[in-house]
């Protein structure tokens, strides 16, 4: 589960690294990780040792990349030339825009150890730039140079989006977490490249950085605002035929009304023209500083208030200003694990989990058909708060009750004795509160056939599955009270 989170130190820290000098502020960041076992939710894969690099900042903190750190259940620092490996907790983590924050059990380090200086803006394309970190290939601190090649909107992680920098200095593995510098200071945090090209690496540039400490100041993550909606370009001429705009207007098309709330605002065939003040081109890109071309998106956590954005869309011949509700949350049906693992209910021989977004490269990859809930609603949003589809999350258990079933992996749980299931919970709940003699269960999946067990007999099965595979308890721990009507 996430680690919990604290409001960090204002109190002073050492002076800041030499100027063109980094070496002392990057720290190597060994790590324990346990990742979630998609066949076996009830527990985690085995441990597997990695490493990454880290920066020293004020309020005697280390940052780095959530994906270094991320499902660990060890995490040591060591500093440069040195063989120390410091015992660390992380204190913040955001997989969607991939950083951490550690916090060191023995703060004396940061006595020694120079916080680095964060630059105060974006640098230019073509300005000079140098990566620090522990890379594979050696054991001492590794630095390469190279130049700034492109500052860009992209998606990160779990449909989070930010800025991104390009860069032409090599970050191979090991890298995630280090500094990119720019005369001395930090204009970003390495987090990845592209394999079988050259020296392509990418960098979380400083506003990010900044905005994501400003966010866990508090001791809580709450994420950027971001608008999810589907939109189209308005290139084609046909389209703007039948839109009656004419070349002044440009923007981008709602191709059907967003869920929830924004629906009640937005329509299909709406024309959104501008986020704040900002015009949006056809190409869904608007003018922002320094001569930048962006994405519309980057304009949305910054003007957005009290959960809503002020946009302008054109409806037919009207223009209308209006206020669209944002959320950091997103609704998707499939919910990212971020740093959790999963939840799960063993129920006789049958193993239940909700669909993550996580497992949906497996689920594709197996024997799902087109009429598989996975697959139809890969990308929907939720219906009603809560809404999850329950998936058989492994091959059914080998018991003398399932004689004759054959289930199939990642099989959508329709419905238990007639109820529609909701969730994972509802479903609980659902087997919780059987009176019935039997358990008829219906999956979505049109290839997967009806399973029915004498309530009894499965409720006996269960005890004696979890005691012959060692399985400690039947759910997961948030579902405990639910199953035990606590």
């Amino acid at each position: 589960m996430l680690a919990s989170l604290v409001v960090f130190s204002l109190a002073l820290s050492p002076a800041p690294a030499p100027d063109g000098d980094l070496r002392d502020s990057v720290v190597k960041i060994l790590v324990t990780q346990r990742v979630p076992d998609v066949a076996r939710p009830w527990q985690k894969a085995a441990p597997a040792d990695m490493s990454g690099s880290g920066i020293v900042l004020d309020g005697k903190r280390i940052l780095t990349n959530a994906h270094v750190v991320r499902y660990s259940t060890q995490v040591r620092v060591q500093p440069n030339q040195s063989s120390e490996k410091l015992p660390a907790k992380v204190k913040a983590i955001a997989v969607g825009i991939d950083l951490a924050v550690l916090e060191l059990d023995d703060p004396t380090f940061f006595d020694t150890h120079p916080a680095a200086q964060l630059a105060d803006a974006l640098p230019k394309v073509g300005a000079r730039v140098a990566t620090y970190g522990f890379p594979m290939g050696g054991e001492a601190l590794s630095m390469t140079e190279g130049s700034i090649s492109r500052i860009e909107y992209a998606g990160y992680n779990d449909g989070v989006g930010g800025l991104r920098i390009q860069i032409d200095a090599a970050i191979n593995p090991g890298n995630s977490g280090g500094p990119a510098g720019v005369d001395g200071k930090v204009v970003g945090l390495c987090f990845s490249g592209i394999r079988g090209a050259d020296n392509i690496g990418y960098v979380i540039p400083v506003e990010e950085l900044k905005t994501f400490l400003a966010d866990v100041e508090d001791g809580t993550y709450d994420g950027k605002a971001q608008f999810r909606g589907q939109l189209q370009t308005l290139e084609n001429s046909a389209l703007r035929t039948k839109l009656a705009i004419d070349k002044s207007v440009t923007g981008l098309m709602f191709t059907r009304a967003p869920s929830g709330e924004a629906g009640k605002l937005l329509h299909a065939w709406d024309v959104l023209t501008k986020v704040g003040p900002h015009p949006i081109d056809n190409d869904g890109m608007v003018a922002a500083d320094d001569g930048m071309r962006l994405s519309w998106h980057y304009y949305v956590p910054k003007l957005a208030q009290d959960g809503k954005l002020p946009v302008t869309i054109r409806r037919g011949a009207e223009t209308l200003e209006v206020q669209v509700p944002v959320s950091a949350k997103s609704e998707q049906l499939l919910q990212p694990l971020e740093n959790r693992y999963p939840s799960y209910f063993i129920y006789g021989p049958i193993v239940f989990t909700p669909a993550y977004a996580d497992f949906a490269p497996s689920m594709l990859r197996s024997v799902l058909g087109e009429s598989s809930p996975v697959v139809s609603r890969l990308t929907d949003e939720r219906k009603f708060p809560g809404e999850e589809l329950v998936v058989v999350a492994a091959k059914t258990f080998p018991h003398r009750i399932a004689k004759g079933y054959d289930i199939n992996l990642f099989s959508v749980v329709g419905k238990v004795n007639g109820t529609p299931i909701q969730s994972l919970k509802h479903l609980v709940e659902t087997l919780r509160d059987l009176k019935d003699d039997y358990v008829v269960f219906e999956f979505a999946d049109e290839s997967t056939e009806t399973v029915v067990f004498k309530r009894d007999e499965i409720m006996k099965a269960t005890d004696e599955i979890l005691d012959d595979n060692s399985v400690r308890s039947p759910c997961s721990a948030d579902l405990e009270k639910v199953w035990k009507r606590e």
